[in-house]
């Protein structure tokens, strides 16, 4: 008779993320590699959250630190939060590096623990498509922010195919059949992703209405939702391929933003 395991599907994610610690700096599309794209990503905060001013902001699975720097350049008071101590140690050697002053605490974006109504703003980046139970961690979400609070989603669905995704497949397939280019080895850790993707609740994609519905039912009031991110991608296309920058343009991705009533 088999045992039964604890080790579960978050588990499986913790220890996927863990693992891609070492070289996520190494991505476009994670670290940040010129000036031009640090100031779009500086727009968009600014554009939605306004001047920083001190308030206190929660960066959510906040990795290596990227995003909570972003955020720490404009004057927010700034804690990370993440579950792998791996793209914590990271995030912590880069923030004595640059001198910042940021809190990188170890913790679950479902469940933060954080007191109720602590923080002005919340910014997530590429979590939304992974979480298991989104519609628990939009409630603790809610909870954590003070009334008249924001939060920012910056996401999007990497699932469905697009035209570029189809052309791009299709002219790899030629190139390889008139042997001009060699077939793809398989990288190891992406069997594991794509294992991991299928069992998350957005395994088909997060588009913007399912989040942005979900959002409202939570409470937030207004949900924005806004696709404006073409300064971003722009200044991360120049360090990516070609293939992969068409890619990129072609894809859902958004930025949502939303905010926690203000009672009475």
């Amino acid at each position: 008779m088999s045992q039964a395991s604890n080790y579960n599907l978050r588990d499986e994610i913790k220890e996927y993320w863990s693992m891609r610690a070492a070289t996520f700096d190494e991505q476009p599309g994670h670290e940040i590699f010129s000036d031009a794209e640090r100031s779009a990503w500086h727009a968009l905060f600014e554009r939605h959250f306004g001047v920083a001013d001190g308030r206190k902001a929660l960066d959510l699975a906040s990795g290596t630190g990227v995003i909570s720097h972003l955020m720490h350049d404009l004057g927010f008071a700034v804690t990370g939060m993440d579950w792998s101590e791996a793209m914590l140690e990271k995030a912590r050697a880069k923030s004595r590096l640059r001198g910042s002053n940021i809190r990188f605490l170890l913790g679950d974006a479902e469940h933060t623990l954080e007191e109720d109504d602590s923080y002005d703003v919340i910014v997530t980046r590429h979590l939304v498509w992974t979480l298991v139970d989104p519609a628990a961690a939009f409630a603790e979400w809610f909870r954590v922010l003070k009334p008249g609070g924001k939060l920012l989603v910056v996401d999007g669905d990497f699932v469905s195919p697009t035209w570029a995704t189809k052309l791009n497949k299709a002219m790899s397939g030629f190139l390889e059949s008139i042997g001009l280019r060699k077939p793809t080895e398989s990288v190891a850790h992406m069997q594991t992703h794509r294992d991991i993707l299928a069992r998350v609740h957005f395994s088909e994609g997060a588009r913007a209405n399912d989040v942005s519905a979900m959002l409202a039912r939570t409470g937030f009031d207004p949900v924005v939702v806004d696709f404006d991110l073409r300064q971003i991608h722009a200044a991360q296309k120049k360090h990516i391929s070609f293939a992969k920058g068409l890619e990129r343009g072609a894809q859902h991705r958004y930025a949502i933003c939303t905010q926690k009533p203000v009672a009475g």
